[in-house]
């Protein structure tokens, strides 16, 4: 496949009377794309993110990248020093899912209103805290495909509180696949069982991905913890699932 020459640009959502800052990215020559919703580490959007959600769009995507910790901390972005994590961990726990969800109704929502986006499904990316969150977002009725790496705590809460995220497994509309490595000391085994038996109880369309010798972040090239192996075999999956799931 060519890759597509690209158009990015920062656009503003509007969600909840708040300005929502988002990094689009989209293929220059005219046509009818799927589109993807890249959801964001505990970082921000940052460069690893926004490399991402290029990389995605030239496949043949219209991808946007909203920024989720817009109420808590207006363009932030950070990298991955101790310090940084501490930060990062704290704008997110002060998240909610219903603000969560309607950010990124939000921007599909914006992804609608665009001439060349087809309207008929989407699909959502994210990573750390934003995996967690994907696996929340694959509830909207839109998503159709979801693609969630080591996201921790879906066995145990949720954003602002209340039921654990994997309760609303049977409330996922379309496939999700979900990627873990076997070295993850945030994420243990246990809870990628039950989150497997969960989409097995419900019958929801899904793959469970383990990567032997992988840890947490092994899919982000600017951390210590990259895995090219784990990280290409994702890549790779992660183009089968939009391919198949989003294909008109």
């Amino acid at each position: 496949m060519t890759e597509q020459v690209l158009v990015t640009e920062t656009v503003q959502l509007s969600q909840d009377h708040l300005q929502v800052a988002a990094y689009l990215a989209q293929p220059q020559a005219p046509g009818s794309y799927p589109g993807i919703v890249v959801i964001q580490e505990i970082f921000g959007v940052n460069v690893h993110i926004r490399e991402v959600t290029e990389r995605i769009a030239k496949l043949g995507y219209v991808a946007i990248a909203p920024a989720l910790f817009q109420r808590q901390a207006p363009g932030f972005e950070t990298g991955y020093t101790p310090q940084d994590i501490e930060v990062g961990r704290g704008y997110a726990m002060q998240t909610k899912a219903s603000e969560l969800l309607g950010d990124i109704q939000s921007a599909i929502d914006y992804l609608k209103t665009l001439p060349n986006v087809k309207k008929d499904g989407f699909g959502c990316i994210g990573f750390c805290f934003g995996g967690h969150v994907t696996y929340l977002a694959a509830t909207l009725p839109d998503i159709k495909a979801a693609a969630s790496f080591y996201g921790a705590g879906i066995t145990t809460r949720t954003f602002g509180g209340g039921n654990p995220t994997v309760t609303r497994t049977p409330e996922i509309k379309g496939t999700i696949y979900t990627f873990f490595g076997t070295e993850d000391a945030s994420i243990p085994q246990e809870q990628v069982d039950q989150i497997e038996n969960e989409l097995e109880k419900y019958n929801i369309s899904h793959r469970v991905f383990r990567y032997d010798g992988a840890d947490h972040g092994f899919f982000c090239d600017h951390r210590a913890s990259y895995n090219p192996q784990a990280a290409a075999d994702a890549w790779e999956q992660v183009k089968q699932l939009f391919g198949t799931a989003l294909a008109a």
